[in-house]
């Protein structure tokens, strides 16, 4: 593994999960940090990416706060139209075939609905939708929660969003041909579907994501779901929240041959960044155009189209493409490039990371661009905390009204 910083002790000891959780397209763990972060322990986590399941499993591996799931998670390098729950899960059958699953997530790929590309919705044969909703049916969960770009709720694929909900609710959608079809439904209220922004709760980033949110009807019944509220009343700035590892950055160099330069560079860096976030108070504060991963079709990795590198350059930052960490910047002499650039530093792994509300603590596994395209795909820990957190709030109501206590 190619870590993106040195290992740092987690305070939070091993610890008993009072529900659990299965995810599928899991990426890096963004969603399942946030989640396990709510109070969940996971059976198994799914993602094809080779890369992104490293990186699960090394982490995994690496920290306490993740023992109980050393021993009851199994992280699956698989695709998921390929995923068998009662062939794949090894660690988690037990506890599985004991307790029920009380949720599936998953952050299904966003190709297909995204403004950026072609938005083919269900004619994308990336669309996983499907799939989610044949694991709900096969595993049959308290609750599930699918994330997803803004673009599913676009006007365009209201027929679609019908047809999801009818195949958990029950109802009637309008097919391809313009009939009404009527669906069973799998038993589920879909309690809310909206979007959510991750800069409301204390991401430095605008990333808006649709969030759909149900509960097995036996479970919601008379029960209330609450929305996430969010947590922060003023956006994280990028200033803020970049300040220690850009300092970090450039204090290699404060007291060599390039010492006055980075001087130099590091206060200009800082001044523009504070400068754009105050221009920008009451109005969404300094924060950052959204990160894009890029797929493996496409180069090297970099911030996104023009526009995203314009309003990084705003923020004194290069958006060409992606620094070297630390260490390999000095061993490579990559400063040039990566640090006294004319549209300001580039930014390394794990400052894209810190932009996506990762924990510092969290490796990558793979090469720069490899661990790039993972961060810049992840779905952001503090909101996916939040949505757990909401979740878990009817589960536990249902738990205590239902007289268990697992």
């Amino acid at each position: 593994m190619t870590r993106t910083t040195d290992p740092k002790p987690v305070a939070e000891g091993r610890r008993k999960p009072d529900f659990t959780s299965i995810e599928i397209c899991a990426g890096a763990g963004g969603q399942a940090i946030g989640l396990h972060q709510a109070g969940f322990g996971h059976l198994a986590l799914v993602e094809i990416d080779t890369y992104a399941a490293e990186t699960l499993r090394l982490n995994i591996e690496d920290h306490e706060v993740w023992s109980w799931e050393r021993e009851h998670c199994d992280v699956l390098p698989a695709d998921v139209k390929d995923f068998e729950p009662d062939k794949h899960l090894y660690k988690g059958a037990g506890l599985l075939a004991q307790r029920g699953l009380d949720l599936l997530a998953g952050g299904v790929p966003c190709p297909p609905f995204s403004h950026a590309g072609k938005q083919l919705g269900k004619a994308d044969e990336r669309d996983l939708f499907p799939r989610m909703l044949q694991l709900v049916e096969m595993l049959n969960p308290r609750a599930v929660m699918i994330e997803n770009v803004r673009g599913i709720m676009d006007p365009k694929f209201s027929d679609y969003r019908d047809w999801i909900r009818a195949r958990l609710e029950g109802g009637t959608y309008r097919a391809d041909d313009g009939q009404r079809v009527r669906e069973e439904g799998l038993g589920y209220t879909v309690c809310k579907w909206d979007v959510l922004e991750a800069s409301d709760f204390g991401v430095p980033q605008l990333r808006p994501r649709a969030i759909l949110v149900a509960f097995r009807n036996d479970v919601i019944k008379d029960l209330k779901y609450e929305w996430p509220t969010p947590t922060h009343d003023d956006p994280v700035s990028v200033a803020e929240s970049l300040e220690p590892s850009m300092r970090e950055r450039y204090e290699r160099y404060f007291n060599g041959v390039h010492g006055d330069r980075a001087r130099q560079k590091f206060d200009r860096w800082l001044e523009q960044a504070r400068r754009r976030d105050a221009e920008l108070k009451g109005k969404g504060g300094g924060i950052a155009p959204t990160l894009v991963g890029g797929s493996k079709k496409h180069g090297g990795a970099d911030l996104g189209p023009s526009r995203a590198k314009a309003a990084w350059k705003q923020l004194g930052i290069s958006g060409m493409g992606v620094a070297n960490d630390i260490d390999m910047c000095e061993k490579k002499e990559s400063e040039e490039r990566d640090l006294f650039g004319d549209d300001g530093p580039m930014l390394t792994v794990r400052q894209a990371a810190v932009i996506q509300g990762f924990p510092q603590e969290w490796d990558f596994s793979g090469g720069k661009t490899a661990q790039y395209r993972q961060v810049g795909n992840a779905f952001p820990p503090p909101v996916a905390r939040a949505v757990g957190k909401s979740i878990i709030d009817v589960l536990r109501a249902n738990r205590e009204r239902c007289g268990r206590a697992d």
